[in-house]
């Protein structure tokens, strides 16, 4: 009997159109025989939609229509199963999903948001849970959980949109005074380099900061290094054994990676219904499978092990399950090896590296779910509920029911 697995990718997150091309990859890449994939976009306002072309990414081209021609659904836990079901009291149970693919970028998804009605509705869900998945997104708890564990990672300073805007002055100077310059300024919570920038004097770091803060209320700087190898590793597993893949030297055009760096430069959507071949023979808008990279990554022997290892030590600190890219940085002057930061739901699923690594998408794929179900079967043998006879004896007075008296 096949597996119903809901992929689920959209989001209200800036990151959308990101998470659809991923999420399509992930749809079109499950194995027919094995699984009964259901394509689930969640739209920009929050709605789940159901529908015969949410698999074809031409039809994103019209998100209106697209929508209009869809189902609304929800889900709902019912008679021991998750279904997608459609709004209204008496309506039509459509799907009933065995275990969730998020394929979320950005807040709201990606951030342990998503996670945490999964985690309300029991079902099982790949990647990590909602501790790890909040880590993830905020790079300054991220750090803070690096740090801890004797992860290497660049000191920062942490700017809120309150500080800020009360005295931009005073925010500049103790960031001047932590950093120096040239600083990167980044916001806490966003990925695909939505919002990062590099300021080299005071009137630069007062315009990132200011671009920044349109996206977040928190705000990330960070010394910048001059003589920068960036090289990434995705780690895949859980507690019990973690497996590193090859590592990647990303090319970008310009300082660091921009969102066009990553999704504008034209590579193919590998395996999604519809999409057209460009001249180069490549496909277009791929996410993260399009960015002009070196893999292998031009390592000796040593330093990449260094850098397996190290991904994988950030990936435990935070707790990770399932998949993740860690993003690392190597200074040229020093040879010091930091990471910059951990991707839980990262660009087309990095099956790139893993297919790099010896594992195609599908088996990608397979070992994600069934790393899902190990850890619903772990949690299901937990105790989750005490008994006891306190509802028989609580009353409720005029302080609260905590330790009321009538």
């Amino acid at each position: 009997m096949k597996i119903t697995v809901g992929v689920f990718f959209g989001g209200c997150s800036v990151e959308h159109e990101v998470s659809v091309i991923s999420g399509l990859q992930a749809y079109a890449a499950l194995d027919r025989e094995k699984y009964l994939p259901v394509a689930v976009y969640q739209a920009k306002d929050g709605s789940f939609y159901v529908g015969d072309k949410l698999g074809d990414i031409e039809s994103y081209r019209n998100i209106d229509a697209l929508i209009k021609s869809a189902v609304r659904v929800h889900p709902v836990r019912e008679k021991g199963k998750v279904w997608l079901k459609k709004p209204g009291a008496f309506s039509k149970n459509l799907y009933a999903l065995d275990v969730a693919l998020p394929v979320f970028h950005g807040t709201y998804g990606e951030d342990g948001c998503f996670q945490g009605m999964l985690e309300q509705l029991k079902l099982p869900y790949a990647g990590c849970g909602v501790a790890a998945s909040a880590l993830g997104m905020d790079k300054y708890l991220m750090k803070a959980a690096f740090a801890l564990a004797g992860v290497p990672c660049l000191s920062a300073v942490r700017i809120s949109r309150h500080e800020y805007f009360s005295s931009p002055e005073n925010a500049a100077a103790r960031i001047e005074s932590a950093l120096g310059y040239p600083v990167i300024v980044k916001p806490c919570n966003l990925g695909s380099s939505v919002g990062i920038g590099k300021a080299k004097d005071s009137d630069g770091l007062r315009d990132r900061l200011e671009d920044a803060f349109n996206y977040t209320d928190a705000v990330l700087c960070e010394r910048c290094i001059g003589a920068l190898t960036e090289i990434n590793c995705s780690v895949i597993g859980d507690g019990e054994e973690l497996l590193a893949s090859v590592c990647e030297q990303p090319l970008g055009a310009g300082e660091f990676l921009s969102y066009a760096d990553k999704y504008q430069q034209g590579g193919g959507t590998k395996g999604v219904k519809g999409a057209k071949s460009s001249p180069s023979g490549t496909k277009s808008g791929s996410g993260m499978a399009s960015l002009s990279r070196l893999v292998p990554a031009p390592l000796d022997e040593a330093m990449t092990k260094k850098v397996q290892e190290t991904a994988k030590s950030a990936f435990a600190a935070i707790g990770g399950e399932g998949i993740a890219r860690v993003d690392l940085m190597i200074d040229g002057d020093s040879g010091e090896l930091f990471v910059n930061e951990i991707n839980t739901l990262p660009g087309s699923l990095s099956f790139y590296l893993w297919e790099a690594s010896g594992m195609s998408f599908s088996a990608l794929l397979d070992r994600l779910i069934a790393l899902a179900f190990k850890r619903q079967r772990r949690k299901n043998a937990l105790t989750q509920s005490f008994d006891s006879n306190l509802l028989q004896t609580a009353s409720i007075g005029a302080k609260g029911a905590k330790g009321a008296k009538s």
